[in-house]
């Protein structure tokens, strides 16, 4: 099958229907296209996002099935309670967005590289200021030592990337801003992938049908109005 390309002088240009999408790998629908806010909300509107490494074009995702979380199911194990009562870490939200997205852009031990790339900051610093991306952080001794950020479209949010430099930072900002959220109303937590850790917390794989249907229950139901105020 052959991939959609999209237009990067047509940011309203719509996506292909997501059953375009290739099996392997699996959910690549698109490819090419801009990063400016209206493309980027119409893709998460949709149950899309851009993953790419650097140079390469642009590539859109709606993996099928979709690892999801809705708030009042997240799970927190025994210890991580424990670190949460001690109260080590202090969380923020919206405090530091540019250096969460920064610090989540640093190679990881396990890969040299990094997706987030320039264009992907810059983007995202953008929805940032746009009211639409939003991040958390965890604070050891006035240090940023953990955080992550995503994107919050009515309901729902969706997460792109998280970071830690300190035991349990990254795992302490997840659990603070799930209730967080849970206490904003939020109905849904897009986790995009399975992995373990993130099932971990009660995160659960939906078919991608069932996916754009809590989209579109969620996504245009207007948010808390005390959701994400300025500091």
């Amino acid at each position: 099958m052959q991939l959609t390309v999209l237009n990067p002088h047509k940011p309203e240009q719509d996506f292909p229907a997501l059953n375009k999408a290739l099996h392997e790998p699996d959910g690549l629908l698109a490819i090419g296209g801009c990063l400016s806010k209206k493309r980027l909300l119409n893709a998460y509107r949709h149950g899309i996002f851009p993953w790419y490494n650097p140079g390469e074009p642009i590539l859109w995702w709606s993996p099928n099935p979709r690892l999801i979380l809705f708030p009042d199911k997240l799970i927190v194990s025994r210890s991580l309670r424990k670190t949460l009562r001690k109260n080590i870490f202090s969380v923020t939200f919206d405090h530091a967005f540019s250096e969460v997205i920064a610090a989540c852009a640093e190679p990881r031990k396990e890969s040299a590289g990094t997706w987030i790339t320039k264009d992907i900051a810059q983007a995202y610093n953008e929805l940032h200021r746009s009211g639409f991306a939003h991040s958390a952080e965890a604070w050891l001794d006035g240090e940023l030592v953990g955080g992550l950020y995503g994107v919050a479209l009515g309901r729902v949010f969706f997460g792109e990337s998280m970071f830690h430099t300190r035991t349990d930072a990254s795992k302490v900002v997840f659990a603070t801003l799930v209730e967080q959220l849970k206490a904003w109303d939020y109905q849904l937590i897009d986790c995009q992938v399975h992995t373990k850790h993130l099932a971990s917390f009660g995160a659960v794989s939906c078919a991608r049908s069932h996916f754009v249907k809590l989209l579109n229950q969620y996504c245009d139901v207007p948010a808390h109005k005390s959701a994400w105020l300025s500091p």
